[in-house]
């Protein structure tokens, strides 16, 4: 129990967003108890209640209003930093950072993340290896892209994140789909290119990701996330495998790429979420998001080493040294459950009765009368989330070999047209 008076020493972040509840709140009851937390969001606080201390109704994607709010909290309050974790947020939290002098990088670095082509422009000036690029403002150009970079291509939106409208090219006949899928999607406080496509040389290979914090000139990876894949020619994320023993820990080749692309991207201080594909070539960088990863991959690394990333992540943003000693060493792995096509969901049913011992959550993911699209109508329509821990990767994925006998789908189909 936290005295009155101990809480009020708690330094005090501004947090800006606070996202959907049940992808999110883990990070917020990591983060709470050593910090106040202010919100800063278009909503009246809903979830978030018990974990803030205050809060501001304001559009935060709009630069200057969420910087002239964030200057009348800072006026009665003394702020130790600014906290962030919505990808489409990230860019103005560090207009906040600089406007405050708070600790962070600038505005300038996490636009470069954000901007798929501004990344692609950077890591090529600094030799950091990467898939062919092109950006293509119409069809016309993205043929004839794909055609300069040759067959399978990757087709895929320049601002976006999570593998939203991302979609494999591949020959000639599958461009027009392609392009249509990347340009059909948007997201809040996502800018809206007019060179707004990239088409990229496709490399062959599993997929990973690396959460890793920086600090005082520094970096430690802390989760490496094994992905998994779905719903071909696309790339939904379908779930996730942290081993806190997995030998990518300590690649050397891996290590470099990643200190070489976020010092040519000014990015220094945080937590990054940064994808790879690992080709015949060794691993080429994908992208590199300025914040937590999502799909649960932060908690994922918490059950498997001990350390707390989302409080790592509050940590550096109030200029604090974060603790980054594991703990212990665990598999974790989460598996995300999808209908077998586009449905309205009538009931979600966990059967407690079939958790084994190596499930560590097995929850709904959305509500009854919600309807779910599977690609390209929709992305991240989940039903169910399912969290194993265990010592080997062999147990944590036989654990999660039936998911939908732990978490049901009952629901009626949805036409395609409707």
């Amino acid at each position: 129990m936290v005295s009155d008076n101990e809480a009020v020493r708690r330094p005090l972040l501004l947090l800006i967003g606070s996202s959907a509840r049940r992808g999110r709140e883990f990070i917020l009851r990591a983060v709470a108890p050593k910090y106040r937390l202010w919100l800063l969001q278009p909503a009246e606080v809903s979830w978030e209640a018990p974990y803030i201390v205050g809060n501001t109704v304001v559009d935060n994607t709009d630069h200057d209003k969420l910087v002239a709010a964030a200057r009348e909290v800072a006026a009665v309050n003394e702020v130790a930093g600014v906290f962030c974790y919505d990808e489409g947020l990230v860019w103005p939290a560090a207009s906040v950072s600089a406007a405050l002098g708070l600790p962070g990088n600038a505005p300038e670095a996490i636009a470069a993340c954000r901007d798929k082509n501004a990344t692609r422009v950077a890591l090529a000036d600094a030799g950091v290896p990467q898939p062919v690029s092109i950006g293509v403002y119409d069809l016309d150009g993205a043929l004839a892209a794909a055609g300069e970079i040759g067959y399978p291509v990757v087709v895929k939106p320049r601002g976006l994140a999570g593998s939203m409208g991302v979609k494999l090219a591949r020959d000639a006949s599958e461009v027009a789909d392609a392009y249509a899928a990347a340009t059909a999607i948007t997201y809040p406080g996502v800018p809206v290119f007019d060179m707004s496509v990239l088409v990229e040389e496709y490399v062959d290979g599993p997929e990973i990701s690396v959460d890793a914090v920086f600090h005082d000139g520094r970096f430690v990876p802390l989760a490496l996330a094994r992905k998994q894949v779905g719903f071909d020619p696309f790339f939904e994320e379908t779930g996730h495998v942290v081993d806190a023993a997995d030998p990518l820990l300590s690649d050397l080749e891996l290590l470099e790429a990643l200190e070489r692309a976020h010092k040519a991207l000014g990015f220094h201080t945080g937590v990054t979420h940064t994808e790879f594909r690992l080709g015949s070539r060794g691993p080429r960088l994908l992208e590199v998001n300025a914040r937590l990863g999502g799909d649960s991959i932060p908690y994922l690394g918490y059950l498997a080493t001990g350390v707390d990333i989302a409080l790592a992540a509050a940590d550096v943003a109030a200029g604090q040294v974060p603790d980054t000693a594991v703990k212990h060493r665990k598999v974790a792995a989460v598996s995300f459950l999808y209908p077998e096509r586009d449905t309205r969901v009538d009931e979600i049913s966990v059967h407690q009765d079939n958790l084994g011992p190596h499930i560590h959550e097995a929850i709904a993911m959305t509500d009854p009368g919600a309807v779910l699209r599977l690609p390209p109508r929709g992305y991240i329509a989940r039903y169910g989330r399912i969290i194993a821990v265990a010592d080997t990767v062999d147990e944590v994925t036989a654990a999660l070999a039936n998911p939908s006998d732990l978490v049901e789908l009952t629901g009626t189909p949805v036409e395609v047209g409707a």
